[in-house]
């Protein structure tokens, strides 16, 4: 009877404890929590998007060029221009139907630390780090938030947290750009991936692209917001739905080659294209606003998809040796922009490869 008695009580003791340790692990709810109780949960991915990250090649700066990326970080800062009545201390979000982003009015050389160290604060670690680019981007990571909140993962969360997946990792691409008034307009962006079965037999499973969430998005600007300064009350405000705005982008022929016609200013395509490369995973060595151009790498892995992806990677076939640079050229063409690809030497192409790009760009913009 003694040793019964000592027993349940143990098991009751056990319990408690673990139940106590599983409600301390959920102090940290609502909608986003890339959070965890080691740090960041980097799980690496069995299969990597299509397009790829490497490090920058210095050849592809183009040189006296009064906009472009790389002399972000060695530019002279412009005087700050004063706060309209309509900001928000000196912080405001710009809209341009489903895309947003913030527009601060201090010099880059301020904004950059407190961005870096927001998405440290919130949980991730980054993948690419470039203060002279403006470019902050982070390692995959799981919203915590998304795991169902039952009676046994609140009991057993804090001790066997590691058993717990939502089946999706999420990414962030944080890109700065010096304005016209002196300040920075960061935008960021969001790449999504999610775990199913390979195949019928459920035995093993691959991680495969989803589309990117405006929502997270939205929220992120909003909490980078408060990090800024701006109450929650007045950020939540700002990024409010908008009504969707009907897109005309379209491809096109002229000449042998395919262009992507939008039918917006320079200013507003410029951008708009800056926001798709980044939501599609292209990268992005550089950037000249002044000719209109953004100097991309791309990884091609749509041919031959019967190989494993070791085999893709050491594949002696030229077409899938490593990423190919192109350049993304936005020109005003009358009332509306056209998007060409060319290749490093500036000519205009109409590959198999500059059509996909061409459509991935015009996919993520309808």
């Amino acid at each position: 009877m003694n040793s019964t008695f000592a027993l349940n009580r143990t098991a009751v003791a056990i319990t408690t404890l673990i139940f106590l340790g599983g409600c301390s692990s959920l102090t940290d709810g609502g909608k986003v929590n890339y959070k965890t109780e080691g740090g960041t949960k980097v799980v690496a991915l069995d299969i990597p998007p299509d397009l790829t990250q490497l490090t920058r090649d210095t050849r592809y700066i183009v040189p006296g060029g009064p906009v472009t990326a790389s002399s972000m970080g060695i530019r002279p800062v412009a005087p700050v221009a004063s706060t309209a009545a309509a900001q928000v201390n000196d912080v405001r979000i710009e809209r341009d139907g489903k895309q947003r982003w913030l527009v601060v009015n201090r010099s880059a050389d301020l904004v950059w630390p407190i961005v870096q160290g927001f998405w440290k604060e919130n949980g991730f670690e980054y993948v690419i780090e470039q203060q002279q680019l403006g470019l902050l981007e982070t390692e995959w990571a799981e919203n915590r938030a998304k795991i169902p909140q039952d009676f046994l993962r609140r009991t057993l969360g804090k001790v066997l947290d590691g058993i717990y997946s939502s089946g999706e990792r999420d990414k962030f691409r944080t890109r700065m750009e010096r304005n016209s008034t002196g300040g920075v307009d960061i935008f960021v962006t969001h790449r999504g991936m999610v775990e199913e079965y390979k195949d019928q037999t459920k035995s093993s499973t691959i991680w495969i692209q989803r589309p990117n969430d405006p929502e997270l998005e939205a929220e992120f600007l909003s909490r980078l917001m408060i990090k800024l300064g701006v109450s929650a009350e007045k950020a939540q405000a700002s990024i409010t739905p908008q009504d969707t705005i009907v897109n005309k982008t379209a491809l096109a022929t002229k000449g042998d080659a395919t262009v992507l016609n939008i039918p917006d200013s320079f200013d507003v395509s410029w951008r708009r294209v800056g926001l798709a490369l980044d939501r599609t995973g292209f990268t992005v060595e550089d950037r000249d606003r002044a000719q209109g151009v953004y100097f991309v790498r791309y990884v091609d892995t749509t041919a031959k998809e019967e190989k494993g992806f070791f085999s893709k990677m050491f594949s002696a076939t030229p077409a899938e040796t490593g990423p190919v640079k192109y350049r993304v050229v936005v020109r005003l063409t009358g009332n509306t922009s056209e998007v060409s690809v060319q290749n490093t030497a500036g000519v205009t192409e109409n590959s198999a490869v500059t059509q996909r790009i061409l459509k991935l760009l015009a996919d993520d913009l309808r």
